[in-house]
C-alpha cells in the first residue's frame, strides 16, 4: 500500500474524537466553536468534523489556557497564526506557479527602462548598453519659473 500523508485541514474527526484526541470534554468543543476559537467544519446534517490541524489548535488552547492566558486572547493568537497558515500556503502556492511558469518558457525574458522610459524586453544573458547621458535637475521655485 502507497504511503500516503493525510491533509492536516482534512475535517474527518467527529467530536467525540476529536475530544478525546485533545484531552477535552466534547462540551469543552462545543463551547470554544461558539467562541469562535476553533471552528470545525460542518457535515451536511450540521454535525461538527474535525481536522488534526483542529486537534493540535484544541490543544494548543488547552496549554494557554492552563498558563493563564485569557481566552480572547487565545483567540487572536489563534487568528494571527491561522493568517500564517494561509500566508504561507499562498507562497508555497506562488513558487509553484513561477517554477511551473519558467519550465514552460526557456529563455526566460528580462526587462529594462529603456531611454524613454519604456519597458524593453531582453532575451537571458543580453546586456544592457550603459547610457552615459547627464541629466541635469533643477527643481522649480514655489512660482513655478
Amino acid at each position: 500500500m502507497a504511503d500516503r500523508e493525510i491533509d492536516e485541514d482534512s475535517p474527518i474527526f467527529a467530536i467525540a474524537v476529536a475530544a478525546e484526541l485533545s484531552n477535552m470534554h466534547p462540551q469543552t468543543l462545543r463551547q470554544y466553536d461558539r467562541l469562535g476559537l476553533v471552528v470545525p467544519a460542518r457535515t451536511q446534517g450540521g454535525s461538527r468534523r474535525y481536522s488534526s490541524r483542529h486537534v493540535q489548535q484544541l490543544r494548543e488552547v488547552a496549554r494557554l489556557s492552563s498558563e493563564g492566558m485569557s481566552l480572547p486572547a487565545i483567540a487572536r493568537l489563534l487568528t494571527l497564526e491561522q493568517q500564517v497558515h494561509d500566508l504561507s500556503r499562498r507562497v508555497s502556492e506562488l513558487e509553484r506557479q513561477l517554477i511551473a511558469e519558467r519550465e514552460s518558457r526557456p529563455g526566460a525574458r528580462v526587462f529594462a527602462a529603456g531611454a524613454t522610459g519604456s519597458v524593453v524586453t531582453l532575451r537571458h544573458g543580453a546586456r544592457v548598453r550603459r547610457a552615459t547621458d547627464i541629466v541635469l535637475w533643477r527643481p522649480r521655485d514655489a512660482h513655478g519659473d
